[in-house]
């Protein structure tokens, strides 16, 4: 039996959504929707969606049991709290919201109406991380003493068709990128007990140099190069720096050093690898291969998953609660710049359940 399945919002990002079904047979999508019906339209018609509608007229069909919201983060919880009311479960994408507080009446308001709340990045369920959780759990680096986690480019302005966003509270490196890496972070070390660190804007003005707003300036109203600390609840320590003011660089994206050793691990963006590892006696870094599946881009797997829970009355993967305590990291670290101190999490999570080697079988999670 499918789970009938409703998107909101159908830019870029709604195509691999769109696709998800082909990958995870719970999921039927029947209907998608955008404030640009024709643009709606338009996906509806490439991905054989039986309907495309405005969002009230979806929020209002009792077939759909799953809304996927893909707008933009500023409203994200906003979509969350009609999909809620309307008494459907949403997943969002990342951020759960701009502020913990809009997190947290998410949060409560499904819990209220017996709901779940499922988030991306759902890519730390692929291949590459997966595999980098395993390695972990057979104590090939010993235990976890520290981790480094690095995303710097020079934002999205040349490239990007719409950029301003980027540039507004509730995106900038550390709310639109740091996701994927804070999330990758705590599945792989547990939760996060406090944060530090320093943000500031380095150029308040950009210049969009994509098509089709070239030449048009953005004023940047949020810090576009972060650096944080991260002290997590099992006694690691993370070193954290996200920045769109950064030409080039040659960091890694994410290592994990153990009492044992040390685990280079993939770009956390992707569902694939590659991956090294080296042990305390060991003279040559070893590539190790993939030992998870989905590995290719599988958007839409936390969805799936989040299905097969509600269905078997386990948690879910890519939950709200994951995404909360990401989000509470995030504004932390923007409060400790702010305010020069640590900031103590107020949220907690747990680490998610580890997928099965190869192809999971969602059958056998309990």
């Amino acid at each position: 039996m499918k789970t009938n399945v409703g998107i909101i919002g159908c830019g870029n990002i709604s195509s691999i959504y769109l696709e998800s079904p082909s990958k995870f047979d719970i999921l039927n999508i029947v209907a998608c929707a955008d404030i640009d019906l024709e643009r709606a339209r338009a996906q509806a018609l490439r991905y054989n969606i039986p309907k495309a509608c405005s969002v009230e007229e979806l929020l209002a069909d009792p077939e759909i049991d799953i809304v996927i919201n893909l707008t933009i983060p500023k409203v994200h919880a906003e979509i969350d709290l009609a999909a809620i009311k309307a008494g459907k479960s949403p997943y969002s994408e990342k951020p759960l919201g701009i502020t913990r507080a809009q997190g947290l009446e998410v949060l409560q308001a499904a819990e209220a109406r017996n709901l779940r709340v499922g988030c991306a990045p759902d890519t730390f369920l692929g291949g590459g991380i997966q595999t980098c959780i395993q390695l972990i759990n057979e104590g090939r680096i010993g235990k976890p003493v520290a981790a480094t986690a690095f995303m710097l480019g020079h934002g999205p302005e040349g490239w990007h068709g719409d950029p301003e966003f980027f540039y507004q509270p509730g995106a900038g490196p550390l709310f639109d990128m740091g996701p994927y890496y804070l999330t990758a972070l705590v599945a792989m070390l547990g939760p996060i007990r406090r944060v530090t660190g320093s943000a500031q804007i380095s150029f308040p003005e950009r210049l969009i140099t994509s098509q089709p707003k070239y030449g048009t300036k953005i004023k940047v109203n949020t810090p576009t190069h972060i650096a944080g600390v991260l002290d997590f609840a099992d006694g690691a320590v993370g070193s954290l720096i996200m920045s769109f003011d950064v030409w080039s660089h040659r960091l890694p994206c994410i290592e994990i050093y153990g009492t044992e050793g040390t685990l280079v691990v993939p770009d956390p963006n992707t569902f694939g690898g590659p991956i090294s590892i080296r042990g305390a006696r060991d003279h040559e870094w070893q590539e190790v291969p993939l030992t998870h599946g989905y590995s290719e881009n599988s958007r839409g797997i936390g969805v799936a998953d989040m299905a097969h829970a509600i269905r078997s009355g386990r948690p879910h993967r890519a939950s709200g609660a994951l995404a909360y305590h990401v989000l509470d990291a995030m504004e932390s670290l923007l409060d400790a710049s702010r305010e020069g101190k640590h900031i103590e999490l107020t949220s907690v999570c747990e680490k998610p359940a580890p997928l099965s080697e190869g192809t999971h079988d969602w059958s056998e999670d309990r």
